[in-house]
């Protein structure tokens, strides 16, 4: 069995999330300290008992899910020590996390740059009305159209039939219109902080970029699929240049799914919570199996099938 990894994005987050595997494992411990020494701002304490608000706020749900996914990770790797990933990949925010398990980035290094980009997003968010629009069974073409005639842009291709719509907020019900004239299923306006994946995140990747300029990387263990190209990264600078042009394009996420069966992927591995993703590569491909792990019990219950 040929297992990519897949990691989490914004939105996944809930109250509680890591505690269970805190109190279980003193190596997941040592990592939610080492991110509150970094941090310095009550960040585990947010994580395991909320409140919700604080938690949701981008500056700490960022974070956040990175340190879940890699406190998963690392009891995935304690508990199966001969397991080795085929490739990984990661939902927005995920890519980060997906980078740091292949080796790109050490923990503290991934950590500094997720806390840096959840607080930019979040100062962008502040200083601009955005909004983001889901279109339930719409095509690629239809999106791209919609986003054209009403000015929003395209942040999300998820999977069939799941695309998002980001931009100012006072376009959405424009687009709704339009949408509707188009003869479109759905559109679901989104209860979210600002419009992610567009132009309103300019002043955001303006900032990060020196940053991740800067950060040392090392070449990935195994291949991380990009949301911006939908493939591989070949070199170091080609790396930093999508993280960077990531916070502002679009994610394509169906692509990267797409690309890794088409490298001999033959199941998934969703380390974060809700299997969101997991409902995502069922309508990609539904021969392909997703198994998920958001908690140490699902981790535990599936460890079985990893190899």
């Amino acid at each position: 069995m040929s297992i990519a990894l897949i990691f989490s994005g914004q939105g996944a987050q809930h109250v509680g999330m890591g505690k269970d595997m805190a109190e279980a494992y003193p190596s997941v411990r040592q990592l939610y300290d080492e991110a509150d020494n970094l941090l310095q701002n009550g960040f585990s304490l947010v994580c395991f008992n909320g409140p919700e608000e604080k938690l949701t706020d981008t500056s700490y749900c960022q974070p956040a899910l990175f340190v879940h996914g890699l406190a998963l990770h690392s009891i995935l790797k304690l508990e199966k020590p001969d397991f080795h990933a085929s490739a990984t990949a990661g939902l927005s925010l995920g890519e980060f996390t997906a980078q740091t398990a292949a080796g790109t980035f050490t923990f503290a290094d991934g950590l500094k740059l997720v806390a840096e980009r959840g607080r930019l997003m979040q100062e962008a968010c502040q200083k601009s009305e955005g909004g983001m629009l889901t279109l339930i069974g719409a095509t690629s073409q239809q999106a791209v159209e919609l986003a054209e005639k009403s000015g929003l842009e395209v942040a999300n291709y998820n999977c069939p039939g799941q695309i998002v719509l980001s931009g100012p907020k006072a376009l959405i019900p424009t687009a709704v219109e339009i949408g509707k004239g188009m003869g479109l299923k759905r559109t679901i306006p989104l209860n979210v902080a600002g419009a992610y994946h567009s132009k309103l995140m300019k002043p955001a990747q303006d900032q990060l970029a020196p940053q991740i300029l800067s950060a040392t990387l090392a070449m990935p263990s195994v291949p991380v699929y990009s949301n911006v190209t939908g493939r591989t990264s070949s070199n170091e600078v080609e790396i930093r240049q999508n993280l960077i042009a990531q916070v502002t394009s679009s994610v394509r996420w169906e692509q990267c799914i797409t690309a890794m069966i088409a490298s001999g992927t033959t199941c998934f591995l969703e380390l974060g919570p809700g299997k969101i993703l997991a409902g995502m590569c069922k309508r990609i491909n539904k021969d392909i199996p997703c198994l998920s792990a958001g908690n140490l019990e699902e981790l535990k219950g599936i460890l079985h099938e990893i190899n």
